[in-house]
């Protein structure tokens, strides 16, 4: 765990951790608010990138008849594994990358 504090105050694997406990809307207000840590940044942007498509992919699995509320239940699930993965990771300080997400999350935190 790092002592490092974000610019809001709070420790940056707290800030981290909360850009996953509050998904897409944690990231969105993280992002606005944080101006130095380059952890909380990937971290925000990530949380932003991953529950967008998973939000987005749950409502198109409303358009399929069938097999649409089968899939929209395997991604509820996705999702609950992938935020309880997150969570864990960013309390312990670490970079964790998930495979798309965290590739273009890193990619856009070197730029801000």
């Amino acid at each position: 765990m790092s002592p490092i504090r974000s610019s809001t105050g709070i420790p940056d694997h707290i800030a981290a951790a909360l850009c996953y406990f509050f998904p897409f809307i944690g990231g969105i207000v993280f992002l606005a608010l944080e101006k130095r840590s380059r952890f909380v940044l990937f971290h925000a942007l990530q949380s932003l990138i991953a529950f967008g498509a998973l939000m987005v992919a749950h409502v198109l699995c409303g358009f399929i008849p069938l097999l649409g509320p089968l899939a929209a239940s395997l991604i509820s699930l996705c999702s609950f594994a992938v935020w309880l993965l997150m969570i864990y990771h960013a309390l312990g300080g670490r970079w964790y990358r998930l495979p798309w997400a965290g590739d273009i999350a890193e990619r856009q935190s070197r730029q801000l």
